[in-house]
């Protein structure tokens, strides 16, 4: 069954029955315009309009601190590598948080493969809900093609009023469908609603920012030395909000702890974020981003350039996360505009 029909009186029951397979976690309403991903057993516990969460679901893939050796001499130099993982569903992932999971399954899959983000993501299942509309003037998920479904998912759920359009993935999506015995077989009928809605939203969801996405590498081409970064400088608190929120954002560090009694310990990483004055710093004492504006630089540049060359995608999900969060009102979509400015400035120069 490609499609499945699920009405909306029975999505509690869905959800009851949902949260007895595993562990169910689910956008919910933390206060005004703030919501997170937490575990939930009742449909009237889950936010289905919501902005995006405050932490993407990254932290469900790659915890924020994670275990990865624990060593203890005294049982004669054993040590034993650590793999944590809990089998969970994760409902409720916009296009956006989607995009950033598939982002970071391509980069822990690459050579050599990161064994421990591998586990947990194969133990996830992922229910995708569609944005029928703009979360907030914030985003800009149709720039970076993160606006419609494009895989990544187990089940997607399509809002078209007293029932969800459910596209169903995988085989581990088939299984929902037959464990919880919710759902019905879509009519054609349906499935030309699904097509009316996704056409209104090719007219609603247009570039957020005044530029073809195909000519967003080649703006970063021309914008290594533009003026913008060194605004970004004066007004960044370098405090790593941006990184943290960022659905593909995944630098970590690596610690090891020694007991007292320097016979046993724990190697764990961390997240970790490029913003940080320490980030760059190596042997010597050298600091090869001491700037500020070199690290807003990398990080932009990380998102719309570097991963385009090495995996042919953008490492933005347009979610607009960095913007809310940050405390010196740095904005995405502004310094985008900004870069295409100065670009066109400097094109009309050469002219003259």
């Amino acid at each position: 069954m490609q499609y499945a029909i699920l009405r909306k009186e029975r999505f509690n029951d869905f959800i009851a029955r949902l949260s007895e397979i595993q562990k169910l976690v689910a956008p919910v309403s933390k206060g005004y315009n703030n919501f997170a991903f937490e575990e939930v057993t009742t449909g009237d516990e889950i936010a289905l309009k919501y902005i995006p969460t405050i932490l993407p679901a990254k932290k469900f893939f790659l915890p924020r601190r994670e275990t990865l050796l624990e060593f203890n001499d005294a049982k004669g130099a054993n040590a034993e590598a650590s793999v944590e993982y809990e089998p969970v569903t994760l409902f409720g992932l916009h296009t956006c948080d989607l995009s950033g999971i598939q982002c970071l399954n391509m980069v822990f899959s690459e050579r050599p493969k990161d064994y421990n983000y591998i586990t947990r993501k194969n133990k996830i299942i992922l229910i995708g809900l569609e944005c029928n509309e703009y979360c907030d003037e914030y985003a800009s998920c149709h720039l970076v093609n993160a606006s419609f479904p494009s895989g990544g998912y187990d089940l997607f759920f399509t809002d078209l009023g007293d029932y969800y359009v459910v596209h169903v993935n995988t085989p581990a999506g088939d299984e929902i469908i037959d464990k919880t015995e919710s759902f019905e077989k879509a009519e054609v009928y349906q499935m030309n609603e699904l097509k009316n809605l996704r056409d209104h939203k090719r007219k609603i969801f247009i570039n957020e920012v005044p530029i073809d996405r195909s000519r967003i590498p080649e703006l970063f081409d021309l914008s290594f030395s533009a003026r913008v970064w060194k605004e970004l400088e004066e007004r960044c608190l370098a405090c790593g909000n941006c990184t943290n929120v960022c659905p593909t954002c995944y630098c970590f560090d690596i610690i090891d702890e020694i007991g007292l009694n320097m016979k046993q310990g724990v190697r764990y990483r961390v997240w970790d974020s490029c913003q940080l004055e320490p980030f760059a710093k190596v042997a010597g004492g050298i600091n090869f981003r001491k700037e500020r504006s070199a690290r807003q630089r990398h990080r932009y540049y990380r998102k719309f350039s570097y991963p385009v060359e090495r995996f042919s995608r953008f490492f933005c999900t347009g979610c607009g996360r960095c913007t809310r969060t940050c405390m010196a009102g740095i904005s995405l979509k502004e310094t985008l505009n900004e870069l295409i400015k100065e670009s066109e400035d400097r094109v009309w120069r050469r002219w003259l």
